[in-house]
């Protein structure tokens, strides 16, 4: 039910329950956890990309026919432990993910998508929020993190109806990077992925967090971390390490 690809520093990770639209049932949730553990511990990998396997669906969100069987299932909701809320298992991870969306991403599934540092969607992709609708309250950070990327009016929009948003509208409201054609999906979430796993793992690393810890700060708060974490860093740069570095910048710069 899951599928991990390497692809020399790039790992493609694909749920697969095409049939259930790859709805997050307890054993996906558990095994995507364990992937991203192996693949951050891998040191070959740099770049990751998720995606889910089919045409329909990148994920339906959790697999709503498990929590009306099981009384405890419920606890998924709210769950903080990586192994049952597999948002918090990409927000952990400290290596770059990639969300290739190829279908419907849906309330648990959208939470999922939102979670990934960028997001690249098929003409197929459909967003939508419907915890209302199914009468569960988002716990995996839906509610908060929606509204700081598109603004609390358009959130509203989502959460309060339940419709879906297309890949074109999500492109314009800044909830995605770029919507391709179907069969470009895969090819520009993995040459995006490439061009990331050309920077140093420390580098991404250090990176990543910077964006991700600033941005839950204050402005002010993300200004200090920005200067004590860019001083503690930039001490151990020499200029030997810069020149080693500046031709193959100046190539690329000329190339691109």
């Amino acid at each position: 039910m899951l599928l991990v690809d390497k692809r020399g520093p790039v790992a493609l990770i694909t749920l697969n329950r095409p049939e259930a639209m790859n709805a997050l049932s307890t054993a996906l949730r558990a095994e995507l956890d364990a992937a991203l553990r192996r693949l951050e511990a891998d040191s070959e990998v740099r770049a990751m990309v998720l995606t889910g396997a089919g045409e329909r669906a990148f994920s339906a969100g959790l697999d709503l026919k498990e929590l009306g069987s099981d009384p405890a299932g419920m606890r998924a909701a709210n769950a903080q432990e990586t192994a049952l809320n597999p948002a918090a298992a990409i927000l952990g991870c400290k290596k770059p993910v990639i969300g290739a969306i190829n279908g419907v991403a849906i309330t648990g599934g959208f939470e999922l998508a939102l979670a990934c540092d960028v997001l690249i969607c098929s003409t197929n992709a459909r967003f939508a929020d419907t915890h209302a609708r199914v009468g569960i309250a988002p716990g995996w950070g839906l509610s908060q993190r929606l509204s700081r990327l598109i603004g609390p009016y358009r959130a509203k929009q989502l959460s309060l109806t339940g419709n879906f948003l297309d890949a074109r509208a999500a492109e314009a409201w800044g909830l995605v990077n770029m919507v391709v054609e179907p069969a470009d999906l895969l090819p520009a979430a993995l040459a995006l992925a490439e061009d990331m796993a050309q920077i140093e793992p420390d580098m991404l690393a250090m990176m990543k967090a910077l964006i991700d810890d600033g941005y839950a700060a204050t402005f002010a708060e993300g200004m200090a971390l920005e200067h004590a974490r860019s001083s503690a860093h930039n001490a151990e740069v020499t200029p030997e390490m810069v020149e080693a570095r500046r031709a193959a910048v100046q190539a690329r710069g000329r190339k691109q």
